[in-house]
């Protein structure tokens, strides 16, 4: 105890500022005031008698002002966290009592002078920080370099003239229009709350939770992996087009490809594995080259063609050539827009390029969505003016032969073709489908048309390996942080990092085989409809997400970039859903397979994470708004479900009790688990009820046995000074509307016999109380005994097997429907036989009768039953029960009761007895036991009954007697209910209803 008291005494003294005269002197960082007078806020070094005695002053108080540290989960090198007082020391004096379990563990995680010293002697020099960047260099510049990948220079001139400038435009529009929105809808979230590394994963699992975030996390990585592929096998195409100039070849064109496409994508491991700062400066490289090419392009287009180019197709601008291009020129299986939409939109998906990185990002809440829309804006107008500008340029179809001209001779009638304004005469290639050059045959018409061509090439370059690099570092990453949330199984191996940056190697190694596996496939045409799937997936997710974490109205969705709308990002979501099976179905179809296969894993597994989703959000709103609407419905007696609040205490003490219930209610009604700790009534007195108290019934590990059991219940625990009054705080104050208790089920006091007479009147008094509030009532008693507290060696809580676990035998459910308390005697025992492990018992009817007409008795009550429609048809009318019980069982009856009688000396007189009675209200009078003395024999002949009868049963069905209030005092009750369910090996269930009926046989 002094232990504990100087812990918390040393916590109460952390919190006790030490404020300047000139309170001026302050200064605020990180949100919050940091000054000399607030040091002695960081730690809890200081011991309980630097407290004093004296009051504290008005500028003395525990209650330290805003600071960053108390809200950041990381400490900042240099100097000690500091920790907000809990609402424990700021309220309790820590002389009083001790602080509660969690204060202490608090305490010990804190404390630790002589830790924190070896700490600061370790660590002397700040740990090394990786490289980190800012938003043009780590977003916009990556993003751009990603976008502008190998569809800019070595498709988008096909596309147009496949499309025609106006259609191109308008795929290119619809592409920045999805991104667009998908940008905002990633702005959205990246800017609420700190962003850690994963990034297209991190932003989707923290807001739509792991389900659906871990199976995006899987196909996002590998979209990026393939996209590498993509890029690579763009940049070999390059190459051994050039090599085919040259006349140099090593096997054939496709051999060709795939052979520079392995060496390139090893060069490109080997720079993503030498660090991120080498990749940044590569990209810088890049950049740089594609912005010369750029220049080198448009002042291509303004040059006039010689010869040797208008024989290739490029005339500069002539505006027959733009008019001609801008119309649709559609050839080939591919001649569709959806076909030139499936092939150009992977270059439109490199916007997540920064948001893939966030983890080396400066600041990544500003960065993403400034980099991003910048991005987004700057390629946008890049793709729109080569488009034009090439479709102005260059015709559709030309031979390259400088002998094409159009001579005098030819008529102009027999000339096909654009060029034939022009001065050359390209009929022959174009009528045998021959033509080599053009926007419609040549893939590298950029560099024909551009001022000095190796730019160009260096451009292509440029773009293709930036593009690949960078789809080559957001894979692993966003595989890392997916490998070590540890969703899926079989993946963890991948997770692990290497260095003091701790680089996931792994995951780099994984991506180079994904890559080149379809490197092999070395057809570009072929691997950008399958990334376009998988990306326009990945999209439809991120604008959901916003979506749905706006439309829930959780107050903690605040992101701080204002410029989005979620029904536009709804729109976003539909598009990018609609345009997946448009470009490509069966691709499509795959990838929803893969997102549900994943979806149903984790549904399954359940993971034990907890990140704040918007799912968990709606949860809460749609229980909120369904509870809300139970309000407007009546309750009707075709619609009961017996709701259960079961006083089991502690739910791992009662094992047996939870197992029962969870049988009767499991995706049927409400179960809810009570436990009630009484604290003394001195504690009360002084000021509510004490921590150890509270910290008891409140502790998770309640909740964490249930799940960990499969019982679908709530706990709820109360403190009060004693049971009945904490049991009636339960019956008030449970449930939620109209999903509250309506029956009570708690287990038998079998020690009421040892224990102390007034403990056996206050649960009595507790069925009283019950019954006032219209609650039915169950007892459940077991021959060996329900609490298993006692067995328990440790403080853990295991999981005990228990006889309602198992599958039960072909035995007998025994009811002994004895009174009529408006069914819940008859539908226990039906609920029970729609399980499982309770479905090959069958379910025995017992009920009193006369010998006489006992035949007509059985019949009337199966009648009965049947209109109930319950399928019982074994009843068995018991005309014994209305004999004499054995006197050898009426002595044990009233041996019982001696200790409860009231004295009858006939020298004391009637007002002293009277007062001894009202003292000690469990006492039992003769007058008492004579007027309930024709109950108490049947108690005692039904026991005897049910033991001829019901010995082999799985389990026995009582209707429990009534003890009416100051009639039959509540010990005599006690006993009544005692020996009615004593000496019983299967376990007894006494079920009493509140006499309204749960059972019809009416349709309305």
């Amino acid at each position: 105890m002094e232990l504990a008291e100087t812990r918390n005494g040393a916590q109460m003294a952390a919190f006790k500022p030490t404020l300047p005269l000139s309170v001026g002197e302050a200064k605020v960082t990180h949100g919050g005031f940091d000054g000399p007078g607030y040091d002695n806020c960081s730690g809890y070094g200081s011991r309980v008698e630097s407290l004093g005695s004296d009051a504290l002053s008005a500028y003395e108080t525990l209650d330290p002002p805003p600071h960053y540290d108390f809200y950041a989960k990381t400490e900042v090198f240099g100097r000690q966290k500091r920790f907000r007082p809990s609402l424990f020391q700021l309220h309790n004096d820590p002389k009083d009592s001790s602080p509660p379990f969690y204060e202490e563990t608090n305490a010990e995680q804190i404390t630790g002078e002589d830790s924190s010293e070896e700490d600061e002697e370790e660590q002397k020099e700040p740990p090394p920080e990786p490289t980190r960047f800012g938003w043009i260099h780590g977003v916009m510049i990556r993003c751009m370099l990603n976008i502008w990948g190998v569809i800019l220079f070595l498709r988008l001139p096909w596309i147009t003239a496949q499309a025609g400038i106006g259609l191109t435009w308008v795929i290119i529009l619809l592409s920045s229009c999805i991104t667009g929105i998908t940008g905002l809808s990633t702005s959205a979230i990246a800017t609420n709350g700190k962003v850690k590394k994963g990034g297209t994963y991190f932003l989707i699992s923290r807001s739509l939770g792991p389900e659906l975030g871990g199976s995006i996390g899987l196909i996002f990585a590998f979209a990026n992996a393939v996209a590498v592929a993509m890029h690579t096998v763009g940049f070999a195409e390059t190459v051994t087009d050039l090599m085919y100039e040259h006349g140099a070849v090593m096997v054939d064109r496709t051999n060709d490809i795939r052979i520079i496409g392995i060496i390139t994508v090893t060069c490109l491991l080997g720079i993503s594995l030498a660090g991120m700062s080498w990749e940044s400066k590569a990209q810088i490289v890049f950049f740089l080259l594609i912005m010369l090419s750029f220049a080198s392009y448009i002042v291509g287009t303004i040059i006039p063609a010689s010869p040797e180019k208008q024989a290739k197709g490029f005339f500069s601008y002539k505006a027959d050539i733009f008019a001609t291009n801008f119309v649709p020129g559609w050839r080939g299986p591919e001649g569709s827009f959806f076909g030139m939409f499936s092939i150009f939109f992977p270059s439109a998906t490199g916007i997540l390029a920064g948001a893939n990185i966030s983890g080396d990002l400066r600041n990544p809440a500003v960065a993403i969505p400034k980099g991003t829309l910048m991005a987004i804006f700057w390629t946008t107008i890049s793709y729109l003016i080569l488009s034009a500008t090439i479709g102005s340029c260059v015709v559709r179809d030309a031979s390259g032969l400088l002998n094409d001209t159009l001579v005098q001779s030819t008529s102009s009638d027999d000339c096909v073709g654009l060029a034939c304004h022009h001065g050359w005469n390209f009929t022959e290639c174009i009528a045998n489908k021959t033509c080599v050059y053009g926007i419609s045959n040549y893939y590298q018409s950029i560099s024909l048309v551009s001022a000095f061509a190796p730019l160009i090439t260096a451009g292509i370059f440029g773009a293709t390996l930036s593009s690949a690099l960078a789809c080559l570092v957001s894979a692993p990453k966003v595989f890392e942080c997916l490998c070590r949330d540890k969703l899926y199984p079989f993946i963890g191996i991948f997770g692990k990092g290497y260095g003091k940056y701790e680089e996931p190697l792994r995951g780099y190694l994984l991506t180079y085989v994904i890559a080149a596996c379809f490197i092999l496939i070395a057809e570009l045409n072929t691997i950008a409809p399958i990334i376009s799937n998988f990306f326009l997936c990945s999209y439809t997710l991120i604008n959901f997400s916003c979506f749905h974490a706006s439309i829930t109205n959780s107050p903690g969705w605040r992101p701080s970039f204002k410029f989005y709308s979620k029904w536009l990002s709804l729109l976003g979501a539909v598009i990018c859903l609609v345009l997946m099976f448009l470009l490509t179905w069966w691709a499509a179809l795959i990838a929803f397979g893969v997102v549900s296969l994943l979806l149903g894993y984790t549904l399954y597994k359940k993971p034990e994470v907890n990140w704040g989703s918007s799912v968990q959000a709606s949860s809460y709103n749609r229980a909120l708004s369904q509870c809300a609407g139970l309000n407007h419905v009546e309750d009707h007696v075709k619609n009961y479900r017996p709701q259960c609040l079961v006083l089991t205490g502690p739910p791992s003490r009662r094992p047996a009790l939870v197992d029962l219930i969870s049988c009767l209610t499991k995706d049927l009604s409400l179960m809810i688990c009570g436990n009630v700790v009484t604290a003394s009534p001195s504690a009360h007195a002084q000021g509510g009820p004490p921590p150890s108290g509270v910290q008891e019934v409140s502790s998770e590990s309640h909740v964490t046995w249930l799940n960990k059991r499969k019982v679908r219940s709530f706990y709820r625990g109360v403190v009060a000074a004693e049971l009945r009054t904490g049991v009636n705080m339960l019956l008030q104050g449970a449930g939620l509307g109209r999903m509250k208790p309506n029956v009570l089920l708690m287990g038998f006091k079998t020690n009421f016999s040892s224990d102390t007479p007034q403990a056996a009147h206050d649960y009595i008094a507790v069925l009283h109380d019950a019954f006032d509030l219209r609650y039915s009532v169950c007892l459940l008693r077991m021959k060996e005994g329900l609490d298993v507290s006692q067995s328990s060696q440790s403080h853990a809580e295991p999981q005990r097997s228990t006889l309602f676990q198992k599958k039960q035998e072909k035995k007998t459910i025994d009811v002994y429907w004895l009174s009529d308390d408006g069914g819940l005697t008859l539908l226990l025992p039906y609920l029970l036989t729609r399980r499982k492990r309770w479905a090959r018992c069958k379910v025995r009817i017992f009920v009193g009768g006369d010998t006489d007409t006992k035949e007509e008795q059985k019949q009337e009550v199966i009648a009965l039953i049947k209109k109930f429609r319950l399928g019982f048809h074994d009843v068995q009318v018991l005309p014994d029960i209305y004999q004499s019980p054995q006197p050898e069982s009426v002595h044990q009856f009233e041996t019982m009761l001696d200790r409860f009688r009231l004295d009858t000396n006939p020298k004391q007189d009637c007002d002293s007895g009277t007062a001894s009675q009202l003292d000690e209200p469990w006492r039992i009078t003769e007058q008492d036991l004579e007027r309930n003395r024709a109950k108490s024999l049947r108690q005692i002949r039904l026991n005897e009954v049910v033991k001829d009868y019901s010995r082999d049963a799985a389990l026995i069905v009582i209707t429990m007697p009534v003890g009416m209030k100051r009639v039959c005092p509540n010990t005599l009750y006690l006993a009544w209910l005692d020996f009615l369910s004593r000496d019983l090996r299967p376990p007894v269930l006494l079920v009493r209803g509140n006499q309204e009926n749960v059972l019809t046989f009416y349709c309305q």
